[in-house]
């Protein structure tokens, strides 16, 4: 077993993470209502701070890919026109 292999440079966890991590900043570089290049309506974006795409992001480097699911998944059940929002840290 390498020394890279041993340390966890290339475990699942971590790429999974990074790739996760990277189509998130694609998403909000392009077509995110909150963060995208794309024209938005008048009162459009997230109730939420951070936003939901923030959010996951920050999820994902403080618990790694696998263990932030859960908590990701949770808060975009809670993303609906019916919630206060507010500030909701990871």
């Amino acid at each position: 077993m390498s020394e890279n292999q041993k340390r966890g440079k290339f475990s699942p966890n971590r790429i999974a993470s990074r790739l996760a991590i990277v189509v998130l900043r694609a998403y909000q570089k392009t077509i995110s209502p909150d963060h995208g290049v794309l024209p938005r309506a008048p009162f459009v974006g997230c109730k939420f701070y951070p936003s939901c795409s923030e959010f996951a992001i920050l999820s994902i480097k403080k618990r790694g890919f696998f263990r932030a699911i859960p908590r990701i998944l949770w808060r975009i059940c809670r993303c609906h026109p019916w919630t206060r929002g507010g500030v909701d840290l990871p």
